[in-house]
């Protein structure tokens, strides 16, 4: 006759003794939940990677035959028929359309090295949201910004939403050298301004309506500094506001002072009412060279500023030569536009941008 093996009992003795009112201490918990939780990202992250490069090999492998096979109709038959046999076999997750994604998969991004690098950080459903992007640079300049940035699903999406790559200044640059800063960012994880900053800034949540002064603008960022610093993008620390620069006597106050990590610069930031003018760049020059002489720290590169304004005239940015003083200047947006009209006026500065530097070529 078996016997079932006894289940431990626990007496009311036992419930109210010394040894079971013993907690353990905050520490020995807080290490302890550490470990578990770093290990189950571990095992998280290491499955997710193997899983993706599986899909690239079998999107690879499916592709080649579709190639052999030059006839289309006669392609969806076969993959229908794999789709059939691997769900008989497998389970779910293996239907048609998922196929033609894993082939697709593995048409876009063909250097499996690459693949291998971006899986520590991209999951399968980060790559379904940048596959069907038309153009390869805008599928690099996410892929890249995404790994570096750690950014989540749903935080892809939504700079995909917002076109964040349309609003970099690296859009506005020739192909051949969005494709050479894309290369470096990828062999050496080194970020450039060019990648950092925006133009234009949205700033809609901060609520500014009609009629507002340049302290209200101030006030409400600082109201909203949380919100501000995640239009600006991840590695920006805020540091000061109305920082003081005295300059042979005379006081002058920045608007406001961030640091970010990744460029290891200071970055100052003025706020303008109104349109950009000329003199505006010698304000912030003076701000530049102050915080290279008193601020910067061993290591850290020459500090950089961001004017952000209302507005301004493309042919006065560029006489002035900005790059060289390392300053950029943005707009802003105070209210959300409708996303057709928003795509629409991107768009145009990208492609005037880009008109421009080839007229500057000839």
């Amino acid at each position: 006759m078996s016997t079932k093996p006894r289940q431990p009992t626990v007496t009311k003795a036992a419930l109210t003794s010394p040894a079971a009112k013993r907690v353990p201490s905050d520490p020995l918990l807080t290490d302890l939940r550490q470990m578990i939780a770093g290990a189950r990202e571990q095992v998280a992250r290491t499955v997710n990677s193997g899983l993706t490069v599986l899909y690239w090999h079998i999107g690879s492998r499916i592709r080649e035959d579709l190639l052999k096979e030059k006839r289309a109709e006669y392609g969806k038959k076969i993959v229908q028929a794999v789709a059939g046999q691997l769900t008989t076999e497998f389970g779910r997750g293996w239907s048609r359309s998922n196929l033609f994604q894993m082939v697709r998969f593995a048409e876009l991004f063909p250097d499996l090295q690459i693949v291998q690098s971006l899986t520590g950080q991209l999951s399968w459903t980060h790559f379904m949201a940048i596959l069907y992007l038309e153009d390869p640079l805008k599928r690099d300049f996410y892929a890249e910004m995404c790994r570096i940035e750690r950014w989540s699903t749903r935080t892809l999406e939504k700079k995909i939403g917002g076109m964040l790559f349309e609003r970099t200044a690296l859009s506005k640059k020739p192909a051949k050298l969005v494709e050479m800063e894309l290369k470096q960012l990828r062999e050496e994880d080194k970020l450039t301004p060019d990648l950092v900053f925006r133009d234009p800034y949205f700033l809609d949540f901060l609520g500014l309506k009609d009629t507002y002064a340049e302290k209200d603008l101030e006030t409400a960022i600082l109201r909203e500094m949380e919100s501000f610093i995640l239009e600006l993008g991840v590695g920006f620390a805020f540091l000061e506001r109305q920082k003081r620069v005295t300059v042979d006597g005379v006081d002058h106050y920045l608007d406001l002072l961030f640091y970010h990590r990744h460029l290891r610069r200071l970055v100052a930031v003025e706020l303008k009412l109104g349109d950009f003018k000329p003199g505006d760049k010698g304000q912030m020059e003076l701000y530049l060279g102050w915080l290279d002489r008193y601020e910067r720290k061993p290591g850290e590169e020459t500090p950089i500023g961001l004017i952000l304004c209302a507005g301004k005239r493309q042919e006065t940015i560029e006489l002035l030569n900005l790059e060289r003083s390392g300053i950029q200047v943005s707009s802003y947006w105070t209210e959300a536009l409708p996303k057709a009209e928003m795509e629409r006026k991107l768009h145009e500065a990208v492609a005037l941008a880009r008109a421009r530097l080839k007229l500057d070529a000839l």
